[in-house]
C-alpha cells in the first residue's frame, strides 16, 4: 500500500549541522513534519562526512506527516572549489581565471556526480563538470 505524497522539498544543508533554523524550519514546518526528528536523522546520517561539506537532500513528505529523505552528492561547484583549493569562483569567469583543475580531477568529480547528473555516460558527465568549472573561472588542464 503506497502512501500519498503531499510534498517533495529539496534543500542544501551542511553535513552534520542541520537545525530547525532556516533553511530547514521554514521549508519543512508548513508540511507538518516533526522538525527535530528530521534534524536528528539527518545529522546522524551525515555525521561521518567531511566537516563543512554541503549535502543536497530531497525530503518526501507523506499525508500522515511522516517523511523520508534521500541524500545526494555534493554540488559540483563545492567539489571543484575543493579540488582547485580556492574559496570561491570568479566574478568574471571569461576574463579572470582563479585556479586550475586537472582533467583527472574533473573525471573523478564526474564519476562521483554521475548518479545525480543528467548524463548517459562518463564522457557526458565530464563535459558537464568541465562546463561548471569554466563558469567558475577555473582552467581545465589537459594532461
Amino acid at each position: 500500500m503506497s502512501k500519498e505524497v503531499i510534498a517533495r522539498v529539496k534543500l542544501q544543508i551542511v553535513a552534520g549541522q542541520a537545525s530547525p533554523a532556516p533553511p530547514v524550519g521554514p521549508s519543512l514546518a508548513p508540511h507538518g513534519i516533526n522538525l527535530m526528528d528530521f534534524v536528528r536523522q539527518f545529522n546522524e546520517k551525515t555525521s561521518r562526512m567531511e566537516e563543512g561539506m554541503i549535502v543536497p537532500v530531497e525530503v518526501t513528505v507523506f499525508k500522515d506527516k511522516k517523511f523520508t529523505f534521500a541524500l545526494k552528492t555534493p554540488p559540483a561547484s563545492y567539489l571543484l572549489k575543493k579540488a582547485a583549493g580556492i574559496a570561491k569562483g570568479s566574478g568574471a569567469p571569461n576574463k579572470e581565471k582563479v585556479g586550475k583543475v586537472t582533467a583527472k580531477q574533473v573525471e573523478d568529480i564526474a564519476r562521483l556526480k554521475l548518479p545525480d547528473l543528467n548524463a548517459n555516460d562518463l564522457a557526458a558527465a565530464v563535459k558537464i563538470i568541465e562546463g561548471t568549472a569554466r563558469q567558475m573561472g577555473l582552467e581545465v588542464e589537459r594532461g
